[in-house]
């Protein structure tokens, strides 16, 4: 169910709380919640996905992204929640994965990281990044 994107960072559709136990057996640091509140019903709250992985020790953040697209105080959210991780594992997820996989490539690109490395990644987990591929190509230009 987790999809590894690198070494350190994997995408999921939504969690449950025993798989935020299973990402604290696993060696997970952090769990960023990529989905808005109330999307779906019967959606497990952002609230209990936070207590589970705190009573857990691992850390959570949330950057909801709806469908509506992203934005740059999202894309620097979880570059900063990336870059906070200190090299221990990641897992963000939102309904599908994809939108965790997006913003994402996103922030790495807006720290300078290669869009066809990015590209490349996202499709061994199964995410294509063609939709954003331009912006990837803009972020990735303005760090040279």
């Amino acid at each position: 169910m987790f999809r590894q994107l690198t070494d350190t960072v994997f995408a999921s559709p939504q969690i449950s709380l025993d798989d935020v136990a299973e990402a604290a057996r696993s060696g997970f640091a952090l769990i960023i919640n990529n989905r808005p509140e109330n999307e779906e019903s019967g959606q497990i709250p952002g609230a209990a996905i936070e207590a589970a992985a705190k009573a857990a020790g691992l850390g959570y953040v949330a950057i909801p992204v709806t469908h509506a697209g992203f934005s740059e105080p999202q894309v620097a959210g979880m570059a900063e929640a990336l870059a906070g991780s200190a090299g221990g594992k990641v897992l963000a997820y939102c309904r599908s994965g994809t939108r965790s996989t997006l913003l994402w490539a996103l922030a790495e690109a807006s720290r300078g990281e290669s869009p066809d490395g990015l590209q490349e990644a996202a499709a061994g987990a199964g995410y294509d990044l063609s939709s954003i591929r331009s912006l990837l190509d803009m972020l990735a230009a303005r760090q040279t």
